[in-house]
């Protein structure tokens, strides 16, 4: 699994004042603590947060044992936090709409439709997301369990760049 991107605080800040000035949010809204890529590389991030940005992507799941392995909150409804792409400039200001935790198994063709990725089918979701959680859970030591709780996260995009 490949380290996080670092994030140009100078970036952030420009890409909160642009998220203020559009009128989307509060000017009294705290800038968010989370700020992230998806996937575990920076290429995958690139990928995702263009189907963010400019495509269909409004849902993301995360194993709750990997969220607590790195000491992350479950997200809540309403949260907002801002996703970068893989060089860690920021890219979207998400809020969450909705959370779901059950087993990976349990993915129905709605959300796999609304993550956006693939073919957008049910059996190639959860075909790629098994492959996912297969090879980066081990890095984190943990053991990849198909039926393993995941976080099942749908979201809005307030902002983007």
């Amino acid at each position: 699994m490949s380290a996080p991107p670092v994030v140009d605080p100078a970036s952030l800040v420009a890409f909160w004042r642009g998220a203020l000035a559009d009128g989307v949010i509060d000017p009294e809204t705290p800038l968010p603590s989370v700020v992230e890529a998806f996937g575990d590389s920076p290429e995958m991030a690139d990928s995702l947060i263009e189907l963010v940005v400019h495509g269909p992507k409004r849902a993301t799941v995360a194993s709750l044992a990997e969220l607590e392995h790195d000491g992350a909150a479950v997200p809540e409804v309403g949260a907002m936090w801002i996703a970068t792409d893989g060089a860690g400039r920021p890219r979207a200001l998400i809020r969450t709409t909705e959370v779901r935790i059950g087993p990976l198994s349990s993915v129905d063709d709605a959300f796999a439709w609304d993550e956006g990725e693939g073919d957008r089918t049910r059996p190639d979701w959860l075909a790629s997301h098994e492959r996912y959680f297969a090879r980066v859970l081990p890095t984190l030591g943990i053991t990849f369990d198909p039926d393993m709780a995941t976080v099942f996260e749908r979201f809005e995009v307030l902002h983007r760049d």
